[in-house]
């Protein structure tokens, strides 16, 4: 995921993330499709049916999504919050993507309301 966000370090970039329970173990890149990728992220509904196919063709479960803030911080925007489609996942958010290191946060987004979740490293 922190890869990913450094190809293009100027643009949003997104993607899937997948395991089982809780444990994430496999990301699934995808191509940002927003009008204006430089500020905000958007994943076709063909992309997320293809690699939703593969997660489960996989053995695994779509635990979160993904995405970069080249320019803010790693705290959800009013667009992050406001466009959020799948509730019962977990959103994660990279941030500070040229440092050395990067800073990854998640959180639950819940009818309008975040909450941080804590991250563990296996």
């Amino acid at each position: 995921m922190i890869e990913h966000a450094r190809r293009e370090p100027r643009l949003e970039c997104c993607g899937l993330l997948a395991g089982r329970g809780y444990q994430i173990t496999h990301a699934y890149p995808a191509e940002n499709v927003a009008a204006n990728p430089a500020t905000s992220y958007e994943v076709s509904t063909k992309e997320i049916v293809n690699l939703t196919r593969q997660i489960r063709e996989n053995g695994l479960e779509l635990l979160g999504i993904y995405h970069s803030h080249p320019n803010e911080n790693e705290e959800p925007s009013e667009t992050d919050i406001s466009a959020v489609g799948y509730p019962d996942l977990a959103y994660f958010i990279i941030s500070h993507i040229s440092d050395e290191h990067p800073q990854v946060r998640a959180f639950s987004i819940r009818d309008g309301q975040t909450s941080e979740l804590n991250l563990h490293a296996p």
